[in-house]
């Protein structure tokens, strides 16, 4: 098949505080030598650069961690650095993650000036005492005020909101996500809250200290969420991400549509075709061994394995089905060497039938049923 546009995603791994729903590969640390790390960065880029040598970077992604704790020239040197090695589409998407705090948000246009030309904002509630929950460092008004400062410095920009919060009503959720919309640009990211295992909250959650609503709860918040930004030219284009035709995040989009994409930095994972082979990397996930085997060895990564066929299919359905267009028919036959229809099984015929999948000639694709009950539709398809 034809070598597709490389995404290339920086992991900065440091944060202010850890957030108590967070499960990221985030760090709080006293100081950073942040020309040490930015020697590293570079480092360990020139190394992933030599292996996908002749490809075209079609996106890159400054993600944490919190980036926007970057240097902005940091950032700056990084992009030349990704110039120097690959060829760059001239419509290139250079994102970064920030937070909406006044200090952050004052740099908003170094990053800009640095070469960065979408900004994702972690704003996660326009509700007061859900941020206090959330154990965020801003307020209301400060999330505003970095979202318009945001439209005014980028020319694309997004924002997260987290809901299915412990209490939340359908009619709170409904005025939170109507305040949302009077906001949003182009893209709008919506995840419901997840309780993951070595968390705060999954603690808080152990002590029955901490309850998320219930299952039907939840799905009426699902359902009203997907109606309210449909209505507002915002469909769902992947399970929890909006946006307006044309303005979906194109690196993400490489993630679920399992295209190549190389990971620099602590904890950062890639897959990338070399030689005919699909390869999984991982880096070192603690920041100081990541630093050290990069000092040493010149680059972070810890591990390199061959995907095997079935693992490489497995993966491509679990992050293919989470798009409202599916998985490529083509791609999918490609990877498992016979039709879809042979590789699935009989599997397939009760997803079908039950009105959660549907396959043609092109794409194999989830209804707005089988999105919303995801995991048990995997369960199903690859059990």
């Amino acid at each position: 098949m034809i070598a597709e546009a490389l995404a290339v995603y920086i992991h900065w791994p440091f944060c202010r505080s850890k957030c108590p729903y967070c499960d990221f590969n985030s760090h709080v640390r006293d100081g950073v030598d942040e020309a040490r790390w930015t020697r590293a960065l570079m480092q360990d880029l020139q190394h992933q650069a030599e292996l996908t040598a002749g490809r075209a970077v079609g996106s890159v992604f400054f993600g944490g961690g919190t980036p926007s704790l970057m240097p902005p020239a940091t950032v700056g040197k990084l992009l030349d650095e990704v110039r120097s090695h690959w060829a760059v589409l001239p419509d290139v998407e250079i994102t970064i993650e920030a937070n909406p705090n006044s200090a952050e948000a004052d740099r908003f246009r170094a990053f800009a000036a640095a070469g960065a030309n979408r900004l994702s904002l972690g704003v996660q509630a326009l509700d007061p005492a859900a941020l206090r929950l959330l154990g965020r460092a801003h307020d209301r008004e400060e999330a505003i005020a970095a979202i318009e400062h945001a439209r005014t410095t980028f020319p694309r920009f997004s924002f997260d909101l987290i809901y299915a919060r412990p209490g939340q009503s359908v009619a709170a959720w409904r005025r939170e996500l109507g305040e949302a919309v009077a906001l949003v640009g182009e893209h709008l990211s919506l995840y419901q809250l997840t309780i993951e295992p070595g968390t705060a909250f999954a603690t808080l959650a152990r002590r029955g200290e901490l309850a998320l609503p219930e299952e039907d709860s939840t799905a009426a918040l699902f359902e009203m969420t997907q109606e309210r930004l449909a209505a507002a030219g915002l469909p769902a284009y992947e399970i929890s991400n909006h946006a307006r035709p044309g303005a979906e995040c194109r690196h993400n989009l490489a993630y679920w549509r399992y295209q190549d994409y190389t990971g620099i930095g602590p904890g950062a994972h890639g897959r990338l075709t070399l030689g005919g082979t699909k390869y999984a990397t991982r880096q070192y996930r603690l920041p100081e061994k990541w630093l050290a085997a990069v000092e040493t060895n010149g680059t972070g990564i810890e591990e390199t394995a061959a995907i095997e066929r079935e693992t490489a299919i497995e993966e491509m359905l679990m992050m293919g089905l989470r798009l409202v267009e599916g998985v490529s028919r083509a791609k999918l036959e490609w990877a498992a060497g016979c039709e879809a229809e042979t590789l699935l099984g009989s599997n397939l015929a009760p997803l079908i039938e039950g009105g959660f999948l549907t396959l043609d000639a092109e794409r194999l694709v989830p209804t707005p049923a089988g999105r919303q009950r995801l995991n048990a539709v995997l369960a199903t398809l690859l059990g």
